[in-house]
């Protein structure tokens, strides 16, 4: 097994922690040395903190352990493409590498909108690579909102029960 592969698998089984706690499963490691400096899940709605995305809490996390805001040489491992703003947040604290699982044809920042680290206009660069236990991640994502949507129709078939035997 490659070592992103490796990595990946710890990024997945934090996403699963999100999911747990009703967030859409996103997981993050930040890797440095072949230790985990770092961790975290989505947490923006338990958290009530729209900043709580996965990657925003592993480099959090890492920043910590490091005792500093900079982490160069270090790679974030990452279930689902990052946001603009994780993508500046990976920029600002210097991750050299980011390799991510799936992308994000609405909101990710990497490779499908805007290719923020590739601006030239960026005061540092950040290597990538995408697709790494894509497969997994998908599933998972899927089988997310496949759910919340059979939650949600349930819910509106519950409320109209109720207001038929109300008007009856």
């Amino acid at each position: 097994m490659s070592q992103d592969r490796h990595w990946m698998n710890a990024a997945l089984e934090l996403a699963k922690k999100a999911e747990d706690l009703g967030e859409v499963p996103v997981g993050a490691v930040v890797v440095l040395k072949d230790e985990i400096i770092g961790q975290g899940w989505n947490q923006p709605i338990s958290g009530c903190d729209p900043t709580a995305h996965a990657e925003i809490m592993a480099l959090r996390s890492a920043a910590k352990q490091q005792n500093n805001y900079r982490l160069p040489d270090a790679t974030l491992y990452v279930t689902l493409e990052p946001c603009t703003m994780c993508a500046g947040a990976i920029i600002h604290s210097r991750i050299k590498r980011v390799v991510f699982a799936a992308p994000e044809p609405k909101a990710g920042a990497v490779i499908s909108n805007g290719s923020v680290f590739d601006r030239p206009e960026m005061n540092h660069r950040v290597e990538y690579t995408g697709g790494v236990g894509q497969e997994e991640a998908v599933g998972m994502i899927q089988a997310f909102f496949k759910r919340r949507r059979e939650e949600a129709r349930a819910a509106r078939k519950a409320r109209k029960a109720i207001d038929h035997k109300e008007t009856e």
